[in-house]
């Protein structure tokens, strides 16, 4: 009755976890993280040529309506020899902040600049301008002023650079141009700006969240893992259990100690995988730590065999035993690996009518193969590849084939990467199934 109960609450424990287990894995969040990553480089990109190309329509437009400036000062100064020219005829760029444009002197100085601000301002356009007026028979400036911009405080009157053009010529020169326009931008680039953070926040939050769930889910997992590994012994443990309950044992005193000395290796066993987990639990990680030594994998599937004994009792399997391993030594973590023996020897026995079981060892350069081969009822190549997927089950229409939770071949898979090594499977519905586990010397 007592182990009855304790397997009753290992299955109630794996269903709980089960149930409260999120249904968005942190391998599906980190490949949303993934994609989302590359979405919000693509949406930066766009952003940064978007603002890219309103700066450069914002520099048009100052251009334009510096040439319409000039074309209003034409007509405000009553010079009809341009009203009928063409402006790209008439105004010149050679550099980005200089604008040059055909002018017949003499002129009135306080007409030209009045009239000049006054048109700069009425298209929209309040930085400062650097005016000068080129004679080209002197090859000098015979004017100069500086037009502030409304608002703006008044300024040391900065020397106009010098340029030199053949023909008489007004020279305007915006020496904060790119500021303006920047300014003109305002709406955009901050705008972009709050965007860009919102996404780093976003971004920042998924990855916060990720980790979180990452840790969560490492604790959940080693607690399933390790709570389907109880369930094994304590099998053991009842039905070991059941035979010493029976009135005619104390007259079998050789089968009372055998199945006494299994009651006591499985509460052992269990014993050694808690301590396991509280270590593996107090040192926060996702990683297998191994505790290598020399194992012989001969003896370890004898004891492994030994201590299921109850349990092949009950299936009446039968065992084939080749060992063919001329060196079956190797360095690994023997706890560990008495895991992966018992998960798949357990899988041979719960998924076959009458087992018939064979193992054998072989030897490889610089390594080891072991193998396990059943009569049971076989896995499909459609689920051979989920088979070491955690919760994942074979099944047979909509029902299982055996009880269980999914949880032992994905952490036999995880046991076996640890000591890079590697497992294979082969398989015909039907007719059996064939796992080889193979592992490096050291």
């Amino acid at each position: 009755m007592l182990t009855k109960r304790i397997k009753n609450c290992l299955n109630l424990c794996i269903l709980l976890l089960r149930m409260k287990s999120p249904q968005i894995r942190s391998s599906t969040l980190r490949l949303g993280i993934f994609i989302g990553t590359l979405i919000l480089a693509v949406i930066i990109i766009f952003q940064l040529l978007w603002l890219r190309k309103v700066y450069r329509f914002e520099q048009k437009e100052f251009d334009h309506s510096v040439v319409k400036s000039i074309r209003g000062l034409y007509e405000d100064l009553s010079i009809p020899a341009y009203n009928s020219s063409p402006l790209n005829e008439l105004v010149e760029k050679p550099e980005q902040h200089f604008y040059i444009a055909r002018f017949i002197i003499p002129v009135n100085t306080d007409s030209l600049s009045a009239y000049l601000q006054y048109e700069l301002e009425d298209f929209g356009i309040f930085t400062d301008c650097h005016l000068g007026l080129y004679k080209a028979a002197t090859r000098e400036y015979i004017y100069t002023r500086l037009l502030y911009s409304a608002g703006a405080k008044e300024q040391q009157v900065q020397k106009l650079p010098v340029i030199k053009p053949s023909y008489d010529a007004i020279v305007l020169f915006f020496p904060n141009r790119d500021n303006y326009i920047l300014s003109q931008m305002n709406f955009w680039i901050i705008s972009s700006a709050v965007l860009l953070i919102v996404l780093l926040l976003l971004s920042g939050s998924l990855y916060f969240f990720y980790k979180q769930k990452f840790l969560n889910e490492t604790q959940k997992d080693f607690i399933h893992s390790f709570t389907h590994e109880f369930k094994t012994p304590v099998s053991v443990i009842g039905l070991a259990a059941e035979v010493l309950q029976k009135e005619n044992i104390i007259t079998k005193p050789e089968k009372l100690n055998t199945y006494a000395g299994i009651v006591a290796y499985q509460a052992a066993y269990l014993l050694n995988q808690t301590e396991r987990l509280l270590k593996f639990a107090y040192m926060d990680s996702h990683q297998l730590h191994l505790e290598k030594e020399p194992v012989n994998i001969h003896g370890l599937v004898q004891e492994a065999i030994s201590n299921l004994s109850p349990l092949i009792q009950q299936k009446k399997a039968v065992f084939q035993y080749a060992q063919e391993a001329a060196q079956p030594v190797i360095y690994a973590d023997k706890g560990y690996l008495e895991i992966v023996i018992i998960n798949i020897l357990d899988n041979a026995l719960k998924y076959s009518k009458e087992p018939v079981i064979r193992i054998s060892t072989t030897s490889k350069e610089k390594s080891l193969s072991f193998s396990v081969t059943d009569n049971g009822t076989g896995i499909s190549k459609k689920e051979i590849k989920h088979l070491f997927k955690k919760f994942y089950r074979s099944q047979k229409g909509d029902q299982h084939i055996a009880r269980g939770f999914g949880i032992g071949l994905s952490f036999v898979k995880r046991i076996i990467s640890a000591h890079k090594g590697k497992i294979q499977v082969q398989s015909q519905p039907g007719k059996g199934s064939t796992f080889t586990i193979t592992l490096p010397e050291k």
